[in-house]
């Protein structure tokens, strides 16, 4: 079972006097990247809620919004009066002649002229913004189950690919051996030249090593069970998936330069083709 990294969730809160939204997105991240949006007066609890973010989500680049709406008629914001009636005596001071409701006007955009009354934050409407914020994690988590699935489908599909591929060279191999001894024996029927067959056949030996590729199809094989094996383990490891691609890629690549043969050099590149396309998804795996 994999998930992916990406996932959106939301939850809408409709409360006495306000209504409050809370939203959480996520894309891929080597490590936890947490975004945090939230209003002044609820900053005491945002390391709490960051703390609940980071136990569900575990990896990521996450943004996280709480966004508050009043519904009610009063504000949190009031007027200063006594900042403004004193700056409207200083434009006074200026311009004895200037109209009341312009001088209003310049008063009320200066400094301080505005005062926002902190509110305490009542427990009842945290535990609501808490439950609110737990339903939008369990719809991230749900986006996320659902995307996992999708890539894992391709997953199994690529890995049987490659498997397959495999098979194929494990069947041309012995063509292969067979091809580099005429080539050796030609090679030395071309000089013309009497040689020693002791020494020949240990030369042939040599290269026969040289060109083996036995421990890197065994190699391979025991890959690509233990990546089928994690991709179905009960968590989901994008970073251990990632390490066994890596060791998939090594064995491939020594297949191909060993080979030393045209049409198993075509298998290799079809395998790390879909390798390829494995790595680029794994990026997406939490």
């Amino acid at each position: 079972m994999i998930k992916s990294m990406t996932g959106f969730g939301k939850s809408i809160l409709q409360l006495p006097t306000k209504k409050i939204t809370i939203e959480v997105k996520s894309l891929n991240s080597k490590n936890l990247d947490l975004n945090a949006r939230t209003p002044s007066q609820y900053r005491e609890k945002e390391l709490h809620m960051r703390n609940t973010i980071a136990k569900t989500l575990v990896r990521g680049k996450v943004d996280f919004g709480l966004y508050v709406e009043i519904t009610a008629e009063e504000t949190s914001t009031k007027i200063n009066e006594a900042v403004v009636n004193d700056y409207m005596q200083q434009l006074e001071a200026i311009d004895a002649s200037g109209d009341a409701t312009e001088l209003l006007k310049m008063a009320v955009r200066m400094p301080d002229a505005l005062k926002t009354i902190r509110e305490e934050i009542d427990e009842e409407e945290f535990k609501a913004i808490e439950k609110g914020l737990r339903e939008a994690l369990d719809a991230i988590e749900s986006y996320r189950m659902d995307e996992g699935k999708a890539l894992e489908k391709d997953f199994v599909l690529r890995i049987s690919n490659i498997e397959r591929l495999l098979e194929q060279v494990i069947t041309m191999d012995p063509e292969r051996i067979e091809g580099v001894k005429e080539r050796l024996h030609k090679a030395v029927s071309d000089l013309k030249e009497e040689v020693d067959q002791n020494r020949f056949e240990q030369e042939l030996i040599y290269y026969l090593e040289k060109f083996d590729i036995t421990e890197e199809k065994v190699r391979l094989a025991n890959h690509i069970e233990y990546f089928t094996t994690a991709l179905n383990s009960s968590d989901s490891n994008g970073k251990k998936l990632g390490f066994i691609t890596q060791e998939i890629g090594r064995e491939i690549n020594t297949i191909g330069s060993k080979s030393n043969y045209a049409p198993m050099q075509q298998l290799v590149v079809q395998m790390k083709d879909e390798l390829e396309k494995i790595k680029e998804q794994l990026l997406n795996v939490l």
